[in-house]
């Protein structure tokens, strides 16, 4: 069983899986994935244990679910959704629920099994970032769906099952709350300054430089000024744009740039951290908004969210953003 069900006090979705169930014997706390490179699914050889792949780019000559790839999207083994099937509403008592009709794909980023993001050439690098703009493009002519949210879980504590460098999507048929809340926040800022929110914040910090970690071209790196957790930095593109799948080969360019650079900040000067980021993009059916920005937010998994942060929504951090983003510029 895979069906949506409705928080009806706060508008909260969640996800109900059986299928992805264990036993509670089975809810052990790790912090290490225990994946053999030798039977990994996401190395060259082992194509046979994925579904088969959606889209890759490859090497000429190479057949599908082959080796020869450099990037490669399939669908998750073991998806939380699933893609067949209409989305039907229907009510239980005083509650809200809708089937477990959407996307959950994996884009393998590399065929090297332990090669992070700033290791990669550029050319093959590039595509993982391309990936993510031809799928979006692509379940974007899906009617049922209404948000497409991408993400990365690296390391164990961070959600990673499989140590091989992989990212995932998840098309969903409603916009989440998280998402509701970013563009709500937006809009109020938009309709009282008649600017958008993001690209004052980018104005504004390339004006004091005191949290600007990177920038290039095309895309500002900073640690938000209430940013969450230690470390955490946003990626945000120059010219205004609510839609990711609107990037260009310019832009690609240097997005995948800044990405390496700050992936090679974190991982020298933490340690190899786990990690998680999150591509945050507008809903698939609203366009032309001028009050929303795409970005991307990264952060390292060094401290852990406690009963104070789940009860209230409030988060303790305990690295400010202008020393967090001094110590990351200076690393080399």
């Amino acid at each position: 069983m895979r069906e949506f069900r409705r928080d009806p006090v706060i508008g909260r979705w969640v996800i109900i899986s059986s299928e992805r169930s264990k036993r509670p014997s089975e809810f052990k706390i790790s912090q290490h994935q225990t994946d053999d490179k030798d039977l990994c699914p996401f190395c060259w050889g082992n194509e046979k244990f994925t579904p088969p792949e959606i889209i890759s780019y490859r090497r000429a000559g190479t057949q599908k679910d082959t080796a020869g790839w450099w990037v490669r999207v399939v669908p998750n083994k073991y998806p939380a959704l699933r893609v067949e099937g209409e989305v039907v509403r229907t009510g239980e008592g005083i509650y809200d629920k809708m089937s477990g009709i959407g996307a959950h794909e994996v884009i393998i980023e590399t065929e090297h099994h332990d090669k992070e993001l700033y290791q990669l050439e550029d050319k093959y690098a590039i595509d993982i970032f391309r990936a993510y703009r031809d799928r979006i493009i692509d379940l974007k002519r899906d009617i049922r769906f209404e948000y497409i949210l991408i993400f990365k879980n690296s390391g164990a504590i961070a959600g990673a099952t499989l140590s091989h460098p992989h990212s995932q999507l998840i098309a969903l048929p409603m916009v989440p709350i998280r998402i509701k809340q970013e563009l709500q926040g937006a809009k109020l800022y938009f309709d009282y300054k008649e600017r958008c929110v993001f690209c004052d914040i980018i104005s504004y910090e390339l004006s004091c430089m005191k949290r600007v970690i990177f920038e290039n071209e095309d895309f500002v790196a900073i640690c938000p000024y209430a940013s969450r957790f230690p470390f955490e930095v946003w990626i945000l593109p120059r010219r205004h744009d609510p839609m990711y799948e609107d990037i260009q080969e310019n832009e690609l360019k240097n997005f995948t740039q800044i990405m390496k650079v700050i992936n090679k900040k974190i991982c020298f000067s933490l340690s190899n951290p786990p990690y998680n980021y999150l591509l945050h993009t507008s809903p698939l059916k609203s366009y032309n908004l001028p009050h929303y920005h795409w970005h991307l937010e990264i952060m390292p998994k060094l401290t852990g969210v406690g009963g104070f942060e789940w009860g209230t929504g409030f988060y303790i951090n305990c690295v400010p953003p202008e020393e967090a983003a001094k110590f990351l510029m200076e690393v080399q």
